[in-house]
């Protein structure tokens, strides 16, 4: 009987993994976009939904703000840019990247990925190097070369990241609806970009089974950006550092690559709350929450005992 409850113990998903799981199925619960094989397209996907998710998977009910930011480049002239980037900057300056911990669909493809038993790359000097190149893909492929197009007036806006790299793209907005029975004709239109972008979306898929977020932390334009705004978030990992010993064990038992706890690598997950042997570490307002509970409690003991009192007499 022991054995049974430790392995329901041991299967039992963790709160962030619930939320996770939430997280996804609501931006992605259109369910007869999976029966018909049809694009959403009501009210809804003219706002972004906080994580990576392509616009053209059969369940989003969100826009992916990578791909709405990138046509938004393209059409300078109109004020889509600026709705656009009100809604990243609101996103980032409440949670920073704990969208990337809590709420994105990709991040959580990965999670799962990663849980898949085979030898792991630990993070090193070379993976820390390498976490930089995401903010190479945001400042070219989602900003440069949709706004190079968007200021020549080009007719079409160049999504470009979204065209030549986005496995969630090619995934969601492409394998699933290859998938339906309905969309046969689709294969007709396949070509060699599709092909490259099969052949990217495969290396990540595979790639993220030895290494722990490969897309988060070397290519994803989204988490760059919420990166930018770690330390300015409402939400996120605090040190209190008047009871930190800077020991690092946080630092040790991260698999993103931070140099310290709540930098722009940390997707403010929590798990270093856990090794940290004089409990420094914790969330914003966590504090606040803690005490207007003790408060809330404190008041309604004061109740009982008056209530109890007024009894006696």
């Amino acid at each position: 009987m022991n054995k049974i409850k430790q392995f329901f113990l041991k299967i039992k998903p963790s709160r962030r993994r619930i939320i996770q799981l939430y997280a996804a199925l609501l931006v992605n619960s259109n369910v007869k976009g999976y029966i018909t094989g049809n694009i959403y397209k009501g009210p809804l996907k003219s706002i972004c939904g906080p994580g990576l998710n392509c616009y053209s998977c059969p369940g989003a009910t969100l826009a992916c703000p990578i791909g709405s930011l990138q046509n938004a480049l393209s059409e300078t002239k109109t004020k889509t840019i600026s709705f656009v980037l009100g809604i990243i900057l609101l996103y980032s300056i409440i949670f920073g990247r704990m969208i990337c911990g809590y709420l994105c669909p990709t991040g959580l493809i990965q999670d799962l990925l990663y849980k898949i038993k085979t030898p792991k790359l630990k993070k090193n000097k070379v993976t820390y190097v390498l976490s930089y190149f995401k903010y190479f893909l945001l400042s070219v492929f989602v900003i440069g070369i949709p706004l190079f197009f968007g200021l020549a007036q080009n007719e079409l806006p160049l999504p470009s990241f979204c065209k030549y790299i986005c496995p969630s793209g090619t995934i969601g907005g492409g394998i699933l609806l290859l998938s339906n029975p309905n969309n046969a004709s689709f294969f007709e239109m396949l070509g060699g970009l599709f092909t490259w972008k099969f052949v990217v979306a495969v290396v990540l898929v595979v790639a993220s089974i030895f290494i722990y977020r490969v897309f988060c932390r070397f290519i994803c334009p989204l988490g760059a950006i919420y990166g930018l705004f770690n330390k300015l978030s409402i939400l996120g990992i605090h040190i209190d550092e008047s009871t930190c010993t800077h020991c690092n064990a946080c630092v040790s038992v991260c698999k993103m690559d931070v140099k310290k706890v709540g930098d722009h690598e940390c997707i403010n997950c929590g798990e270093c709350k856990s090794v940290c042997a004089t409990h420094s570490i914790s969330f914003r307002g966590e504090d606040l929450v803690k005490a207007f509970h003790k408060k809330k409690i404190e008041e309604n003991n004061q109740k009982v005992e008056s209530n109890n009192n007024n009894e006696q007499n």
